[in-house]
């Protein structure tokens, strides 16, 4: 080790506090590092974001269509015949699906469409049917619960 190796511990340097505008002896004097004249070398002086000199700006330029809901659910969807990879009799609940690879991800929920035939008897819990997969399930003995 010599002392040309030497650097600060990580963290112990700031920038933060650091004075501009006192004299060219700083190393940032005169112009404060703001340049020469200019919006932006004036007090108070930046733009808002989205501010393009005047000119119409992009987000009032791009054509605005219909109604986007904040509050709609997400779900993420499957059909009946997605359940046949389950065992005769088998509990399918969110966890599981997650774990046989039936679902990748859980979004708001999980809905179960009625798609395709089912041919075990599984009990199913999840946040939400179709009319005619409750009607699958139901049919071949199982039960369709919402949680």
């Amino acid at each position: 080790m010599d002392l040309s190796n030497l650097t600060p511990a990580a963290g112990s340097v700031h920038s933060d506090n650091f004075r501009r505008g006192r004299g060219h002896g700083s190393g940032n004097g005169k112009t404060a590092g703001k340049g020469h004249k200019g919006q932006k070398a004036r007090s108070g002086g930046s733009v808002r974001p989205g501010f393009e000199g005047g000119q119409m700006p992009l987000y009032r330029r791009i054509p605005k269509r219909g109604f986007n809901n904040i509050n709609t659910k997400e779900f993420e969807t499957i059909n009946v015949c997605a359940l046949e990879v389950f065992d005769n009799g088998a509990e399918v609940t969110i966890q599981s699906l997650l774990e046989k690879k039936v679902i990748k991800s859980v979004k708001d929920g999980v809905k179960i469409l009625g798609n395709g035939e089912l041919t075990k008897k599984l009990s199913v819990k999840v946040n939400a049917f179709s009319e005619s997969a409750k009607a699958k399930i139901e049919a071949n003995g199982g039960t369709a619960e919402v949680i």
